[in-house]
């Protein structure tokens, strides 16, 4: 990852509100810095959360607390709980999406 456009600052994550995005069933809660060519997200899952599409797009995540089970389109599935993250890079042939059972608070670059 080449980071562009975004000279250093610092990020409060508790001043950027949260936008709410609606699942296919549940809500997550997003705080987002954009800047350049970067991203990133404090991500927070209520329980039963199911992202409502299959994601081309790289990201690098990183579970805080709770638990989510990344599932990709061909059907296979893992559970990463706190402390345990992915890497992908942005590729249509391996799309994912996110399941949390429980709720999950998220740390999302990309």
């Amino acid at each position: 990852m080449k980071i562009e456009g975004v000279p250093y600052r610092t990020v409060d994550w508790n001043g950027i509100e949260a936008e709410e995005h609606k699942g296919e069933t549940g809500t997550a809660f997003w705080r987002t810095f954009s800047q350049g060519n970067v991203r990133a997200r404090v991500v927070e899952y209520g329980p039963g959360y199911l992202a409502d599409h299959w994601c081309p797009r790289g990201h690098v995540l990183y579970v805080i607390e709770g638990s989510i089970i990344s599932e990709l389109e061909d059907g296979s599935c893992e559970e990463l709980t706190a402390g345990m993250g992915y890497v992908a890079e942005d590729d249509a042939h391996n799309r994912h999406r996110s399941f949390s059972p429980n709720g999950a608070k998220l740390f999302i670059v990309d």
